[in-house]
């Protein structure tokens, strides 16, 4: 797969929580997901105990409060979308600080809300504590496609080609003296993005015959085997384990 790629997400560490193979936190994720995603919103009390056990999972994998917060800043557009529910969903009106709102659409928001942070925080402790590149083996091991996860891997490496070459660019705008003012740059912008686009695409068509010369026939060789033993997936199955406990006293109580 290539040699270890870091991203923005990733916090280097060592903890119980990184030292898990990636496939397991990828199942263990998908599953915490899950649950909670099935998990009726009318349980309020439910969706405290899974921030309460992603609040331990983040401390024992030594993820600051911080750190995670200003991740979560991703699901913006989701709480946009929320607070407008109450007001543009119909059925019964209720007053909440003196304004009228739709009560359907408040437990929309809350649903909304709830299972969109849950799902992103478990994302992003995941992404805090695994590698790009532990991530594609991982997925290769839960026997993903493995035309998706080669997709995903030069994804993830020529996003970095592509932002470099546009860095660059942009120097080179600069020292001849262009700045984007206003409406009548919008060329010179629309020009660079088209020769962008003709140099990313040839330098793939180079990176594509380079890999064929060298024996590539569509599958990436697998250079290192993730495995797991049955301690490290009952490790890892805790998190949806004692969701799933909790879920299913949602539904009963």
């Amino acid at each position: 797969m290539g040699a270890g790629h870091a991203h923005k997400l990733y916090r280097h560490g060592h903890s119980p929580v990184h030292d898990l193979p990636p496939h397991c936190k990828l199942a263990a994720v998908f599953s915490f997901v899950l649950v909670v995603v099935l998990t009726p919103r009318e349980a309020v009390w439910a969706f405290a105990l899974y921030a309460a056990l992603l609040a331990g999972v983040a401390a024992m994998a030594r993820i600051p409060a911080g750190f995670l917060l200003k991740r979560l800043v991703i699901e913006v557009p989701f709480v946009a979308f929320a607070v407008l529910m109450p007001f543009m969903v119909p059925g019964e009106q209720t007053e909440l600080l003196g304004v009228s709102v739709s009560v359907p659409g408040l437990w929309g928001a809350w649903n909304v809300l709830a299972k969109g942070t849950l799902g992103v925080a478990a994302s992003v402790i995941l992404a805090s504590t695994t590698e790009l590149r532990s991530l594609l083996l991982g997925l290769q091991r839960l026997k993903l496609p493995p035309m998706l996860v080669q997709i995903a891997s030069f994804m993830i490496r020529y996003g970095d080609v592509i932002t470099g070459e546009m860095r660059r660019m942009s120097i080179a705008r600069r020292s001849r003296g262009f700045e984007a003012r206003g409406v009548r740059q919008w060329g010179v912008l629309a020009k660079s993005a088209g020769a962008l686009f003709i140099r990313s695409y040839e330098r793939g068509e180079r990176v594509h015959l380079a890999m064929v010369s060298r024996g590539y026939t569509g599958s990436m060789p697998v250079i290192d085997e993730v495995t797991a033993s049955g301690a490290q997936w009952a490790y890892a199955s805790a998190l949806p384990v004692l969701a799933l406990a909790v879920c299913l006293l949602g539904w009963t109580l």
